[in-house]
């Protein structure tokens, strides 16, 4: 049953709005391969009470120029801050900042990972010293963070008597190893802080409130309370993807170089990778997953709970992906899926198109525009994102895109990257795109790297196509179809403004 039409044509009471961002949450942990091992009921069911996006990927990674992609809807090579600590542009309009200006107050109980524009503070200003700072618009009403300053819920562990050492050593499990308890109870974890927060603070806010949550699990330190690290058995577990021939590209050779297991725990220096290794932070992760679904579960019944279900726009996605082993890799510095294939599920009040599945490609800049438009606010010409509102009505848009495309970059201007130091590339080249349409795959290197093109109909990514003379036009199409997306996606700030004898004219 298709319910009424939402959009800024229609005017309707000012739902609440709870935007959950879950931290390095893969897709196929919520829909697909991973999912039937895995626990989480709660956001499952969510998405049988809303509409699932099942082909939604990242535009970018990792976290901050994820998170700004997410707020702000632009590719990042648009807004440019393209790596952790990488400033953004201060004047570049985001969801808080949009919203702000037509009444809301968007409040925020978590981080964004945002790095500040050097250009208008001074050089000893305390946000200068961390890339993990706050985006314009929220009102922050939490203060989490992983690397920095998370006093609030530092200083609740202390009330509940732990001495807590400082980061990363409070992330060390008790015990001889990595899947030893956390030194914290479950009911004290910095999942379950951040959800007695949220429902302590939004409780005390009148109708029409803005709360953005962003849970930092199940991003590494892989370390979880009790019960949750010995929640799955690890010898059922999966193993993880593995390539036919494991140098089969100069980044993938690399990448492999480059990943470190033991860096995605504390304590362990001398861990050793391994398919053991492996199985167990796969547990570790899928145990931290369902964590946070049991707290995304309190969420939503405190919502029902206090009547404001049905008043409440809920919107739950991810920032980025997470490798867990796949290829030999870990982390999300890599052109793979499960690097940026990430669940969205939205669910209006002001409609009742329930339990649907969207299969066209989505991308993480549309998050922001569809909000913008079920509160019935315009859309600023600078995000390249478009709003998802005709596939909460139930409809597709006849001129929907037809392929998804993330960038990556992995070089560093003040340390050079393996990469770079690897295969001579410069700090302005080392950067990729991928492109996906159906099951092929197809990443543009900027410099130093040859192309790759994929048919992943058999669900790997591990052979590179460019060399069969069969696919020589395909690569051609998908690389045009590249150049094409690229040219019409450029900063779109004033594309619509003209300077006339007339003064300032913008199209609509």
């Amino acid at each position: 049953m298709i319910g009424p039409i939402l959009g800024s044509a229609v005017s309707k009471s000012k739902p609440n709005t709870l935007f959950i961002v879950i931290d390095q949450l893969r897709a196929d942990c919520v829909f697909g391969a991973l999912a039937e091992h895995l626990d989480m009921p709660n956001i499952r069911s969510l998405a049988e009470d809303a509409v699932s996006f099942r082909n939604h990927y990242s535009v970018t990674s990792p976290c901050g120029p994820s998170r700004v992609s997410l707020l702000t809807a632009q590719y990042a090579s648009n807004h440019g801050a393209r790596r952790n600590g990488t400033p953004l542009k201060r004047d570049v309009p985001n969801l808080a900042t949009v919203t702000r200006q037509h009444g809301f107050d968007p409040l925020l109980f978590g981080y964004t990972d945002t790095s500040q524009d050097p250009r208008f503070l001074p050089p000893d200003d305390p946000r200068l010293f961390s890339y993990e700072e706050l985006a314009p618009g929220f009102q922050e009403v939490v203060r989490m963070r992983l690397e920095g300053d998370s006093r609030a819920w530092e200083e609740h562990l202390r009330a509940a008597g732990y001495d807590v050492p400082p980061y990363p050593e409070m992330y060390r499990p008790v015990g001889d190893t990595p899947d030893s308890p956390a030194m914290y109870a479950a009911e004290h974890s910095d999942t379950a802080f951040l959800t007695d927060q949220v429902i302590a603070g939004l409780g005390q806010r009148p109708p029409g409130w803005f709360g953005l949550v962003t849970y930092i699990r199940p991003h590494p330190p892989f370390v979880a309370p009790a019960p949750y690290n010995q929640m799955y058995d690890e010898t059922h577990l999966p193993s993880a993807k593995e390539a036919a021939e494991p140098g089969w590209h100069p980044f993938v050779t690399t990448a492999r170089r480059k990943a470190n297991v033991a860096s995605t725990v504390v304590g362990f220096p001398e861990l050793e990778a391994s398919d053991a290794t492996t199985r167990m932070i796969r547990k570790l992760y899928f145990g931290l997953a369902t964590e946070v679904d049991h707290h995304v579960g309190r969420l939503i019944a405190w919502l029902k709970d206090s009547g404001q279900y049905d008043d409440t726009l809920i919107v739950l996605t991810a920032d980025h992906g997470e490798m867990l082993g796949d290829y030999g890799l870990g982390g999300k510095t890599t052109f793979h899926d499960a690097a940026f294939h990430v669940p969205l599920i939205i669910r209006h009040p002001h409609t009742t198109v329930r339990g649907i599945t969207v299969t066209e490609p989505t991308e993480s800049i549309d998050v922001t525009p569809t909000i913008l438009d079920c509160l019935g606010l315009d859309i600023p010409h600078s995000m390249d994102g478009r709003s998802l509102v005709p596939f909460l009505n139930g409809t597709t848009p006849e001129d929907w895109r037809t392929v998804s495309v993330s960038e990556l970059d992995f070089g560093d201007p003040l340390a050079p990257t393996l990469w770079q130091r690897d295969h001579g590339i410069s700090i302005d080249a080392a950067n990729l795109s991928v492109m996906r349409k159906d099951s092929l795959r197809f990443v543009q290197f900027a410099g130093g790297l040859p192309p790759i093109l994929m048919d992943v109909s058999d669900g790997l990514e591990d052979q590179n196509l460019t060399k069969n003379s069969a696919y020589a036009q395909t690569m051609l199409d998908l690389m045009q179809l590249m150049l094409c997306h690229r040219m019409v996606n450029t900063d779109g700030t004033f594309s619509r403004t003209m300077i006339t004898d007339d003064g300032v004219k913008v199209a609509s």
